[in-house]
């Protein structure tokens, strides 16, 4: 097999255990695995390995996961790498919390093995599924430009940065402006999912887009009890 062809994962965990067993779980499906447990040693590694996705433990000594999340968010290199976060912590406001700080996913230990590889098979995935299917490469409301071919954001003319899930939430509903579509509707077509996931993956992405979208934020609109929708300013 050509191993310089397969995907790209660094999973960080300060527990052994757990990388070993990701390492080798990962492995068993063709990806090609780095592990770390030291979370200090994070932004040489990547450098070096440039993986297609990362898996991020959040409670680690030194430096956690949310701030690692931010470094790799703040990074020209890495912003747009998509980040699951493996974690203990499971209420409901750390998930919140992680999906804030730019993570794509959250998956709380114990975890169930399959499933992880499911979220992860979903998330590389993503741009292999919109790249079957002819889409508009450029689409504009007032000062709001999302252009996919450079894959950039702009309002009022001005660069603004998302990571890759943000660009394809706000880019499905902007070239389906005026059609509400459910949160069911957007897990399914943004994240991938097929399965009854945690709807407050999706307010929670809506909110930081609409904070990036500065003064144009009432662009996306809720529709009480079923999702949101683009709408003409």
């Amino acid at each position: 097999m050509n191993t310089s062809k397969l995907k790209r994962i660094l999973v960080l965990d300060d527990e052994p255990d757990v990388t070993e067993l990701l390492e080798y779980k990962l492995e068993q499906e063709d990806y090609k695995v780095t592990v770390l447990n030291d979370p200090l040693s994070f932004v040489s590694k990547v450098r070096e390995f440039e993986p297609d996705l990362m898996i991020l433990d959040i409670m680690m000594p030194e430096l956690n996961g949310l701030q690692l999340c931010r470094i790799a968010r703040s990074d020209p290199a890495m912003k747009d790498i998509p980040i699951i976060f493996l974690t203990a912590k499971g209420e409901a406001e750390d998930r919140i919390k992680g999906l804030e700080t730019g993570a794509d996913d959250y998956i709380s230990k114990p975890f169930n093995t399959k499933e992880l590889l499911l979220r992860v098979g979903n998330i590389l995935n993503r741009g292999q599924r919109v790249g079957a299917v002819a889409e508009v490469n450029r689409i504009e409301i007032a000062g709001v430009v999302i252009d996919e071919e450079i894959h950039q954001l702009t309002v009022d003319g001005e660069n603004v940065p998302l990571t890759a899930t943000e660009f394809r939430l706000l880019k499905l509903l902007m070239e389906r402006k005026g059609r509400v579509q459910s949160r069911e509707h957007l897990l399914v077509n943004v994240w991938h999912y097929d399965t009854d996931i945690e709807t407050r993956t999706v307010d929670t992405h809506v909110r930081r887009v609409r904070e990036k979208l500065g003064p144009y934020a009432n662009l996306i609109e809720t529709v009480r009890g079923v999702g949101y929708r683009a709408v003409d300013l």
